[in-house]
Order: C-alpha cells, then structure tokens, then sequence
C-alpha cells in the first residue's frame, strides 16, 4: 500500500491521533544509505516520528529530529517539509549506516543499544524568524519513548507514541506508527485510557504487516472511541539537494582554497549525505566559482 498519514480526533474532543504507513519511505532510506537492520530499524523509527510530528506544518515551515548519542550508530537526522497541502516531502541519514547489534533479549532489534545514551534535538523552521530549538535527554533509545518525553517536558503534551519497523532477509518489510496526544482540558482518565489501549494492541509493525491502513492503526488505540478523521497526507522521499546548493556552498569557501581546488587535476566532487546524489564539477567550473569569489 502507498505510503499515507491520517489525522483523527475523539469525537469528545479529548484526544488526537495521527497515525501512518512509511513502509516505502523507509525502504527507499535503506536502499539509498544500504543500512544494517538495526542502523534500518532505528533510522526508520526516527523517520516515521518526523513524519507524524510534521502533519503539524503549514506552508513552508520545516520540523527535524535529530538523535546525537555514543552508541555504534553515532547519531541519525530526519526531516521533514511540506510539499504541497497535502504532501510530506521526508528524509533522513545515520552517521554509521553500518551499525549492527544482536536482537535484544526480546527477540527485537537492538534499537536503543545502537543508539546509546545521549539526546534528542527537534526543531522546527519557520517561514518568517528563527527557529524553535527543543532538546531533552533521551530516555530509552527507543525512539518512541524518546519523542514521548520531548512531547510531555517541552510542549506540555501528555502522548502515546509508537513506532515499528519490521525487516526480513530482503529489506524492510513494513514501518509506520501512531501519536496520540491528549488535548487540553482531558480528564486524567483519558491518557490512562490510551495507555491501557496501547499497552493492550498488537505492535504497529504486526497491525501493518497484515494489511493494516492508516484510519485502522488509529482506530485499534481509539477502540470504542468514536474518531472523526480530519485530513490525510501522502509521503515521498524528497531531497532538497541540488547542483546550485552545492556550488552555493563552494562560494562560501575562501578564494585561495577554491582557486587551489581549481589547480588540483581531479574534478570535485560532492556526495549529499541525506540521499547520496553525486555531483561533480570539473575544475573549469571551479576556477569560475573562484573567479566569483575573487571578484565579489
């Protein structure tokens, strides 16, 4: 199934759910970065909550996770931006995409020893002025628990959150997840509830490998609740990389360092980490980018 994102409140008006499939964003990740399972399993964690967190944005507003800790991993980015009103454009990167753990003594991968102990950082871009900058310890690795306290200590937002990744022998099989947060004004009950529901459903990975859509992730932690759904997005891998990016920052250099890669007898390349386009550009080029700098 395509990959799709869906908004729903309780028709009480006490809670809010946004639920997804990522399974093709996710492969796409693996595929581009040839990701270990675990280094997979994480990075897709981290994509799917980036994706449910940016159903939040409006018009060219940016939100990012990003996961700095000490374990084999070394830390991993997401990103996310709307590219139309009903269009999240995503992508992301691990720092050792080569990361590998034995499974936990769950039988699950090892998410949270890969990646280790340290912090998550999220920010959200804005149209006009600076950017919202949240950071907060992680508390598992996990991912999801991690998102969950950023959640309830930075924005004051009791959540459910949870996220799955499952792979087999030939890649990722299935991904999504679900945030749940507790409107203002809900009854204590109402995050006891949820919790109750969550701790109680199948995991996401087992919902979705059987054929599972979006509205039903939800409507599983809703149980007898009633939802009315509110809108839908649909998910692309999409980078913002280009040529012109790339020559812009080469602009940022100073004269003598351009104009020495200019000198040097092999073009100059430059890899982007989000989804490893190349691009070359022989030393012609380069000397006239050097000759800009020098003339600005």
């Amino acid at each position: 199934m395509p990959d799709r994102i869906v908004t729903a409140t309780a028709a009480d008006g006490s809670f809010a759910i946004v639920a997804g499939v990522t399974t093709e964003l996710v492969r796409e990740t693996q595929s581009r970065h040839e990701l270990a399972p675990t280094a997979s399993a994480a990075l897709g964690r981290l994509l799917t909550g980036a994706v449910l967190l940016g159903a939040r944005l409006k018009g060219r507003e940016r939100f990012s996770l990003q996961v700095a800790g000490d374990g084999p991993l070394r830390g991993m980015t997401a990103d996310v931006a709307l590219r139309s009103p009903h269009e999240l454009a995503a992508r992301g990167y691990a720092r050792n995409g080569a990361a590998e753990l034995p499974l936990n003594a769950r039988g699950k991968f090892d998410v949270a020893g890969v990646v280790g102990r340290g912090h998550l950082q999220v920010t959200r871009s804005f149209e006009v002025g600076q950017p919202y900058i949240g950071i907060v310890p992680l508390v598992s690795g996990e991912i999801g628990e991690d998102i969950a306290s950023y959640l309830a200590h930075s924005e004051q937002i009791p959540s459910i959150v949870a996220l799955g990744v499952l792979a087999g022998p030939a890649g990722i099989r299935v991904s999504g997840g679900l945030v749940a947060t507790v409107m203002p004004g809900a009854v204590e009950r109402t995050i006891e509830l949820l919790e109750t529901r969550a701790a109680g459903m199948p995991s996401i990975s087992t919902q979705i490998d059987a054929g599972a859509p979006a509205e039903a992730l939800a409507q599983t932690l809703a149980g007898e609740l009633e939802l009315r759904f509110t809108g839908e997005f649909s998910v692309a891998f999409v980078c913002r990389c280009s040529r012109r990016r790339v020559e812009r920052a080469l602009l940022g250099l100073a004269p003598d360092e351009l104009a020495e890669m200019a000198r040097d007898q092999k073009p100059t390349e430059a890899v982007c980490e989000y989804c490893k386009e190349r691009y070359v550009l022989t030393r012609e080029e380069v000397a006239g980018l050097a000759a800009q700098v020098g003339a600005g």
